[in-house]
């Protein structure tokens, strides 16, 4: 799964389509190309003038659930929906990420470890 767009106007197109074209010409070992799968990005966010990393892509997977930040968009359900079905085994749960994003991060993010010192 991968985070792209179409709109050659969104800030990421030539980024995510730099990243889609690279998995594309992936193979596995036996030669294989893998299934990718787009992932929709969406419609850019700023915050204070600048442009936010808003992504599905950060998602936590926990037990039984996948946490999905949205952003108030029609890509929200189609998001919402891609990784209901590529996780069958889990539910697809959507959470408010607008203000979590303006610390240049998500849901996933917010998971991770913390040093002590």
């Amino acid at each position: 799964m991968v985070a792209y767009t179409d709109a050659p106007d969104h800030p990421d197109h030539e980024a995510l389509t730099d990243n889609w074209q690279r998995l594309h010409a992936l193979r596995n070992a036996a030669g294989e190309p893998f299934r990718v799968v787009a992932l929709p990005v969406p419609e850019p966010i700023t915050f204070a003038d600048e442009h936010l990393p808003a992504s599905y892509a950060n998602f936590y997977i926990a037990n039984g659930l996948v946490l999905v930040p949205t952003f108030e968009q029609p890509s929200d359900a189609v998001a919402l929906q891609t990784l209901q079905a590529l996780m069958p085994n889990h539910k697809a749960v959507g959470l408010d990420g607008r203000w979590l994003v303006t610390q240049y991060g998500n849901i996933h993010c917010v998971t991770q470890q913390i040093p002590l010192a």
